[in-house]
C-alpha cells in the first residue's frame, strides 16, 4: 500500500480525497490545523465522518480512525517546520497531496499575512519535507485565480499568469514557482493542479452554493454579484478528487523535447507539470441560482450587485492536458450536483 499525506483533511476537498484513497486501497494520514476560518464545527463533522473521534485530538498527536484501519490523523500548522518535518522523517511517505492553505479570494484583501504565512510559508515546508524525505511525488493544489487579467477562453495552462488581481492568486502562482525549482535542482516529481469553482456535499459555507441555499431557504436575500452575468466553470467534488488519484498515480517526467528558447509553461526539462482540473462546462451564475431555485422549489429574493474587487467575469478551464495525460473525465452535471449539495445540506442542518 502507498502511503500518503493529505494536508486539509478537515477541509471540503481534502476531507473527500481521504475517503476516495482510503476506499482505493491507500495508507493515508491526513493534516489539518482545523483554524476558524469559517465553522470548526463542520470540520469536526468531516473528521468524524471518517472515523476520528474529536476528543482524541491533540496537537501534533496521531489519532487513529475508528472506521479506516488505514487512516491516522493529526492537527498541525505546517508552519510548524521543526514538527512537520519530524512527521516526514517517522512516516516515510511515498506520496504528499498538499490541498492546505488559506482559501478565500475576497478575505485575502483584509487579511493578507495569513496568506503569506500558509500558502507561501506553509509551502515551502512541505517543500522541504518531500526534498529530505524521498517523497516519490507531490500533487498540490493551485487555483484558476492564477488567470488574472487573462480573458482568452478557454483558459490553457499555457496562457500568461503574470497578471493575479488578488495575493490569494498571487501565492498560489508563488506555489507553481517554488515547485518548478525544487523539481529542478532536486529531481522531486510535482504537479500543480489548477482548481475551477469545486461545489458539493460538505462545501465551504463562504461559497456560493452554500451561501445561496442557505439564505433561500430561510427566506433572505441573496447577494448576486455582477448582476449574474458572471461566468464560473462550476465542478463537482467527486470528479475533482477523482482527477487528483489520477494524478497522484500519474508521477511527471523530464520533457526531453521541452525547448528553452520556446519555453511552453506548463512543462519542464524537469520533472513537473501543471494542469487545469475543471467541468469544461461554464454557466452563468444567474443559471446557478436558477438551479438552486427549481431544486429547492422556492424563488430566491434577488439583490443584483456590481462586480467585487477581486473577481473576474469569466472562467472556463481547457481540460485537454489532463483528459489526455491521465483519462480525466468529469461525469457530474451542473443540476445533479446541486441536487446531490441540497439533499446533503437538508439531511445535515435538519
Amino acid at each position: 500500500m502507498m502511503k500518503i499525506l493529505i494536508t486539509g483533511t478537515a477541509g471540503f476537498i481534502g476531507f473527500h480525497l481521504a475517503k476516495k484513497l482510503l476506499e482505493s486501497g491507500y495508507d493515508v494520514v491526513g493534516l489539518d490545523n482545523i483554524n476558524d476560518y469559517y465553522d470548526v464545527e463542520l470540520k469536526y463533522a468531516r473528521l468524524t465522518e471518517t472515523g476520528i473521534n474529536r476528543n482524541d485530538i491533540a496537537y501534533n498527536q496521531l489519532v487513529q480512525s475508528s472506521k479506516y484501519p488505514a487512516y491516522r490523523f493529526i492537527q498541525l500548522n505546517l508552519q510548524d517546520k521543526e514538527l512537520l518535518l519530524e512527521l516526514f522523517a517517522k512516516e516515510k511517505f511515498d506520496g504528499v497531496v498538499n490541498l492546505a492553505a488559506q482559501a478565500g479570494v475576497r478575505y485575502s484583501i483584509t487579511n493578507p499575512y495569513v496568506y503569506i504565512e500558509s500558502n507561501v510559508v506553509g509551502f515551502m515546508n512541505i517543500l522541504e519535507g518531500c526534498r529530505y524525505h524521498g517523497v516519490g511525488h507531490l500533487v498540490y493544489a493551485s487555483t484558476s485565480s492564477v488567470y488574472g487579467l487573462n480573458t482568452k477562453m478557454p483558459l490553457s495552462e499555457d496562457h500568461p499568469t503574470e497578471h493575479p488581481i488578488t495575493l490569494y492568486a498571487a501565492t498560489k502562482k508563488a506555489n507553481e514557482m517554488m515547485a518548478h525549482s525544487y523539481s529542478y535542482l532536486y529531481n522531486l516529481p510535482t504537479t500543480g493542479l489548477r482548481f475551477f469553482t469545486v461545489y458539493g456535499p460538505w462545501g465551504r459555507p463562504d461559497m456560493a452554493l452554500f451561501k445561496f441555499t442557505k439564505a433561500i431557504l430561510k427566506g433572505e436575500p441573496i447577494d448576486v454579484y455582477n448582476e449574474g452575468k458572471m461566468v464560473r466553470d462550476f465542478t463537482y467534488v467527486d470528479d475533482i478528487v477523482s482527477g487528483i488519484q489520477l494524478t497522484l498515480e500519474s508521477v511527471p517526467t523530464a520533457n526531453p523535447g521541452w525547448d528553452g528558447a520556446d519555453p511552453v509553461s506548463s512543462q519542464s526539462s524537469a520533472p513537473y507539470r501543471i494542469y487545469n482540473i475543471g467541468n469544461s462546462k461554464p454557466i452563468k451564475l444567474i443559471d446557478y441560482v436558477h438551479y438552486i431555485e427549481k431544486i429547492l422549489g422556492k424563488k430566491a429574493a434577488l439583490n443584483l450587485m456590481p462586480m467585487q474587487l477581486g473577481d473576474v467575469p469569466a472562467t472556463w478551464a481547457d481540460i485537454s492536458a489532463l483528459t489526455e495525460d491521465v483519462n480525466y473525465s468529469p461525469k457530474t452535471t451542473v443540476n445533479a450536483g446541486v441536487k446531490h449539495f441540497i439533499d446533503w445540506y437538508l439531511k445535515y442542518y435538519e
